[in-house]
């Protein structure tokens, strides 16, 4: 008891002091112990470290237990001088646990739990004892593993005209793959406004996972800005999905002109493959009427020489 008295504080009688919030931390942290997330399928860590000087393993017993007396199978993990024992390991927890052996000597006597699963979301208590004279609880610690998985990038669809001629639209938002449950959000971007949904599914799956449905009935504006949130307070992840309308005529505009520059640049290259075929016909015509033309004159030339000679061989 002695040394267990040694760990709690010193508590100064000063009312200020008894509802500072560090101290309001400090007992919640006590009373529940350290809080260790980890995403399911992975390898969580449970940590349990003794300061104190190096030990002897063969004076020590080490045992991970299940904080819950109602349990009928309490024993994660022990060590017994130096060796793991195995002889009262619950059977959920068989091959699934490991010490940090190279560790031990130092005082860390963490737990390492393979392959998490929601069956696994429970309080842990990390108890260590020392066998000398006689035996002695020298260090424990609680720790509550909490389970998570992130959510799926959310889907948004919509906007769906309605068919009560209210001038009223849906939009859809869902996620799946997630745990635990989501908080949903949907907000008016026009003036971040919040708004109510008009239905929300949240579908528990075989594996554990949740899958969440949202939809949304607004009045249809030109201008509409909606965007749905899929919060993960478990692990700090918030992720959405928008929708705007005028991003959509935008689009559509862009597309329209996309259109407008490629029927421009056809045209031009058609206009440019016609210019092209007109030179080409003009220097072909212009070739010909040049041999024709030297034809003529070589005809012309051939003539006047022959006349010529005739004057001069002809008598005086």
């Amino acid at each position: 008891r002695k040394g267990a008295s040694a760990l709690l504080p010193v508590i100064n009688t000063n009312t200020n002091s008894l509802c500072s919030p560090s101290l309001f931390i400090f007992i919640v942290a006590v009373l529940e112990g350290k809080i260790v997330i980890s995403k399911l399928g992975d390898n969580a860590t449970l940590s349990c470290i003794y300061p104190g000087k190096e030990l002897s393993l063969n004076n020590l017993r080490v045992y991970w237990q299940i904080d819950d007396v109602q349990e009928q199978c309490s024993v994660v993990h022990a060590l017994i001088s130096g060796q793991d024992n195995e002889s009262e390991q619950c059977i959920h927890f068989k091959n699934r646990t490991q010490l940090l052996w190279d560790r031990l000597g130092e005082g860390d006597f963490s737990l390492l739990l393979l392959n998490v699963s929601q069956s696994d979301e429970r309080k842990y208590k990390c108890v260590v004892l020392q066998t000398n004279e006689y035996t002695r609880v020298v260090h424990q610690e609680k720790v509550v593993l909490r389970l998570a998985a992130s959510y799926s990038q959310p889907i948004l669809s919509g906007p769906v005209t309605n068919s009560d001629s209210t001038g009223e639209v849906t939009f859809s938002c869902s996620s799946d793959n997630g745990y635990p449950e989501p908080n949903v959000y949907w907000i008016n971007r026009t003036d971040n406004s919040r708004m109510l949904p008009s239905e929300l599914s949240i579908t528990l799956h075989d594996d554990g996972t949740y899958s969440v449905l949202s939809t949304l009935k607004v009045k249809a504006t030109s201008d509409m800005q909606i965007e749905c949130f899929i919060e993960n307070k478990r692990l700090q992840e918030n992720i959405s999905a928008n929708y705007t309308q005028e991003k959509q005529n935008n689009d559509s505009n862009t597309e329209s002109h996309k259109d407008l520059e490629k029927g421009g640049r056809g045209a031009q290259a058609a206009g440019i493959i016609s210019i092209v075929i007109l030179l080409a016909l003009l220097a072909v015509l212009i070739c010909w009427l040049w041999k024709h033309r030297s034809s003529k004159l070589v005809s012309y030339t051939d003539v006047q020489t022959n006349g010529d000679n005739r004057k001069l061989n002809s008598p005086v």
